[in-house]
């Protein structure tokens, strides 16, 4: 059993007879350190899901990019607005290191409705969760103190922390490499 048909088993509950169909639209694919997923401006044009490796989103504000979010592996990646909306990016997403992904095309994607009876039900839970997910980190940047996000991401994604540089992990969580610095040191001592 492949990781994403486990992920997908764990959350959606998707019949035995509609998996097999589902996951042979994925197929492996691979981005080496440095390749883009999407340029931003670009329409998205698939749907992934990671098997390992680290992909960053991020996009330009102010002549700084700011990191919207690192993925790891047992996430999905996508830019929604692209391959739901054909709008273009507004994000990068690229690999931080060689990362093996799950991939479906967005022509697939888009067929799966009419070829998989149960699909539309799991599709929405899938949704759901990646919003909840979005609300909770959002409602944590916006409640907790610089310490305790440093506390509450350590606990979620510990390999951030030892495979990221420190400039990325600060900007998604919202504060400045100097202090998430002054943090960790506070934390380890």
């Amino acid at each position: 059993m492949t990781e994403l048909e486990q992920y997908l088993r764990t959350y959606t509950g998707i019949p035995d007879e509609d998996m097999k169909a589902l996951t042979s639209y994925f197929h492996l694919t691979t981005l080496e350190k440095g390749d883009f997923y999407v340029k931003e401006g670009r329409v998205c044009d698939k749907l992934s899901f990671q098997r390992s490796g680290l992909v960053r989103v991020y996009a330009k504000h102010d002549g700084k990019d700011v990191t919207q979010w690192i993925s790891s592996k047992g996430y999905f990646i996508t830019d929604l607005a692209g391959i739901i909306c054909n709008e273009p990016s507004k994000f990068d997403i690229r690999a931080l290191t060689y990362s093996e992904l799950y991939t479906i095309s967005k022509k697939d994607y888009l067929e799966l409705p009419k070829l998989i009876p149960s699909w539309p039900a799991c599709e929405r839970i899938l949704i759901t969760r990646c919003f909840s997910f979005i609300e909770k980190r959002l409602f944590a940047q916006l409640s907790m103190t610089a310490e305790e996000q440093y506390k509450h991401m350590l606990n979620i994604s510990p390999e951030l922390f030892t495979q990221v540089p420190l400039k990325y992990l600060a900007s998604m969580m919202g504060m400045t490499p100097e202090s998430l610095s002054r943090i960790r040191n506070k934390m380890a001592g």
